[in-house]
């Protein structure tokens, strides 16, 4: 009797560890797919984190639509670091904690993104990026993967289309002056135009930085003007690419080609406030809606997006971000799907030999987790009648002249300022 009731608890206690155990596996097992991220939503970099939010939003929606992944609703859990570096750690410490996120995504831009990768390492993370410079060529970081089409050597790229659009003419421009902001970004940028120059026998006649502050262009641009350059290359950030374009048009400047590494061109207020002056500005960009750049999904993603713009309190245009921000998150969930688990050593594996269709191309990733295969557009302004921003949605306004394959149009020159 005493061996019966023995066995009798054994099987009891057997059952209730199985139930104990069914339980939970099944309750995980509808809960949401909890994807982490901090993003931008205050501060100098917020006009690009709520434009990635919102493509994120959409894809999440899309995807819940089609009933999840792996057969669970897809949850977005977000933290605004106010592009503040310093706040970027405590959130994702937070993120992986208490909110248990099952995967994460990094912030918007270069510096957020290097201040999670130390715990993203550390909790041996897959690691989406959006729009991060180089951020993983000090921790080569193997799970890391990288939203912009920079290619491996992310400082030639950026210029290397303005001097072979240079290159090409005929005759072939002598000199070159180059100009750029004492910051992080314009030396990078600076450093490979000298590079890209000398390779194509182009002679630099000006070479300068000016302080991160600056405010007053003209001095800048009369010494410029004095060299009498064939090319003006300009690596910029978006107050000094509109303080420098403006007093090219005060002074009259003119030259073969004018443009560069100038950011800020992409954003559609600045694209409003300058209108017209930016004809025959040619500049680096990574889409634009050009008939060379059809890819599947791209339309019907910006017509989603502009619809909700206003009330999100976005960039109303929607091609700079947007859509690689929605790319990212298609490359994810092929992973997932493919892969059949959240397991982040498997998914990095995937994502690493993978060739992925989105609304932005096909994107492979190579060394460093960054493009295999760069793609960095430069785009001549042309064709702008005054300051409707709704011109811009256009094609013919944008023209792609580098690289060859996505070639929509002809290089206007030279550029010659509204004064003269």
């Amino acid at each position: 009797m005493a061996g019966q009731v023995t066995r009798r608890e054994t099987l009891a206690l057997a059952g209730t560890a199985l139930a104990a155990l069914t339980i939970p596996a099944t309750a995980q097992s509808t809960a949401p797919i909890k994807i982490g991220f901090s993003m931008a939503l205050s501060g100098g970099l917020a006009g690009g984190g709520k434009a990635a939010l919102l493509a994120y939003q959409i894809w999440a929606e899309d995807v819940n639509a089609r009933g999840g992944l792996l057969g669970r609703k897809v949850e977005l859990v977000y933290y605004d670091d106010q592009s503040n570096p310093s706040a970027v750690p405590s959130i994702y410490t937070k993120l992986l904690d208490i909110d248990k996120v099952d995967l994460l995504l990094s912030g918007y831009a270069t510096v957020p993104t290097a201040a999670a990768m130390p715990i993203v390492m550390q909790r041996k993370k897959v690691f989406l990026s959006l729009f991060a410079l180089a951020a993983n060529d000090e921790f080569k970081y193997d799970r890391y993967f990288q939203m912009q089409p920079n290619g491996p050597q992310a400082k030639y790229e950026l210029s290397k289309g303005f001097f072979e659009i240079a290159a090409a003419m005929n005759p072939k421009p002598q000199t070159v002056a180059m100009v750029g902001a004492d910051a992080e970004y314009p030396k990078h940028a600076l450093d490979g135009a000298r590079e890209n120059a000398k390779k194509y026998g182009i002679k630099i006649v000006y070479d300068r930085t000016y302080p991160p502050a600056q405010v007053d262009f003209a001095p800048i641009v009369r010494s410029i003007k004095a060299t009498n350059p064939d090319l003006l290359f300009m690596a910029t950030y978006p107050p000094d690419s509109v303080g420098m374009i403006t007093s090219i048009h005060e002074l009259g400047f003119a030259a073969r080609m004018v443009g560069g590494g100038m950011i800020g061109l992409q954003f559609a207020a600045i694209k409003q406030k300058l209108g017209p002056m930016l004809n025959n500005v040619l500049c680096y960009d990574l889409y634009v809606p050009e008939p060379t750049m059809k890819f599947p999904g791209i339309e019907q993603l910006l017509t989603r997006y502009r619809e909700r713009a206003a009330a999100a309190g976005v960039d109303p245009i929607g091609i700079y971000i947007p859509p690689f921000a929605y790319s990212e998150v298609q490359i994810l969930e092929q992973a997932i799907k493919a892969v059949g688990s959240l397991d982040d050593g498997k998914l990095a594996d995937y994502i690493r030999k993978t060739s992925f269709p989105t609304v932005v191309g096909d994107i492979k990733f190579g060394d460093r987790g960054e493009w295999a295969e760069p793609r960095v557009l430069y785009v001549q302004y042309q064709n702008i009648v005054g300051n409707d921003v709704e011109q811009f949605k256009q094609a013919g306004k944008q023209v792609i002249l580098y690289p060859p394959r996505y070639k929509s149009g002809e290089l206007k020159s030279p550029f010659v300022s509204m004064k003269n």
